[in-house]
């Protein structure tokens, strides 16, 4: 679909004029799982600030993190979580199991291995997530070291972020998932509803993959993004200040 199509398709949806729609919003988009396939690289091709979410001790993560950071990209890990489901985790997983010396040796070797990565988001972590000690000592360790914090909302339930803001992490939250279905269409979809949030609330965090399908309908789509005066920043610009984070307690349990 071209780009014209698009910007009338979403000044539709909006029921104004394109030469009217609110300025300055902020988009952030993540781009999860990256480091198990050698076809993953295929990421750097995207334009603008998306922010890499880079899954611990995998074959390619790495590399592929330290070629982005030299283009300037921003960096998070990827910390895979225990989930309801039972999904194997992959290494450097966190478990109900845990305690808190294991949960922080964990994520020591994680942020050993790529030491410039600026935060965190969960892989999964369904289950972890709603458990209140294990969110806390992992807010802890990040309140320790000035990083940050986003929570991938993989349940209704979790308890991330409310414990970020209580620990003084800075945090933010996934509003939109834009690629679970691996269809140009339902991408579309997608990213017009992430459009759409933007100018609603003005900032917005997305989160992708790294599938052919999803950096082919990027790589289009990510364009209009600056056709509508949308700015596409790394995931810590949107950030609130530690001190409006206490202003966002009820919030964060939305």
């Amino acid at each position: 679909m071209r780009l014209v199509s698009l910007i009338f398709i979403l000044s539709t949806l909006l029921c104004i004029a394109p030469s009217v729609i609110a300025k300055n919003a902020q988009v952030a988009i993540i781009i999860d799982d990256i480091g198990y396939r050698k076809s993953d690289a295929g990421v750097l091709t995207l334009p603008g600030a998306i922010t890499f979410a880079i899954l611990p001790h995998t074959p390619f993560g790495k590399t592929l993190a330290q070629q982005a950071y030299r283009n300037n990209n921003e960096i998070i890990l990827h910390i895979p979580m225990e989930a309801e489901n039972g999904k194997k985790l992959g290494p450097g997983a966190l478990t109900v199991q845990m305690n808190e010396q294991s949960i922080r040796h964990e994520l020591a070797l994680a942020f050993a291995e790529i030491p410039f990565a600026v935060g965190m988001n969960n892989h999964m972590g369904s289950k972890l997530t709603k458990l209140y000690s294990p969110m806390m000592w992992t807010m802890r360790f990040l309140k320790e070291r000035n990083l940050i914090f986003i929570d991938s909302v993989t349940t209704s339930k979790t308890q991330a972020e409310s414990v970020a803001i209580e620990i003084g992490v800075p945090t933010t939250h996934r509003k939109i998932f834009l690629d679970n279905e691996l269809t140009a269409t339902y991408i579309e979809k997608q990213f017009m509803q992430l459009i759409e949030h933007a100018q609603k609330s003005k900032s917005v965090v997305a989160i992708a993959h790294p599938h052919p399908e999803t950096i082919a309908a990027l790589n289009r789509l990510i364009p209009l993004l600056a056709e509508l005066n949308i700015d596409l920043v790394s995931v810590s610009k949107l950030i609130v200040p530690l001190k409006d984070l206490s202003e966002l307690a009820a919030i964060s349990e939305d």
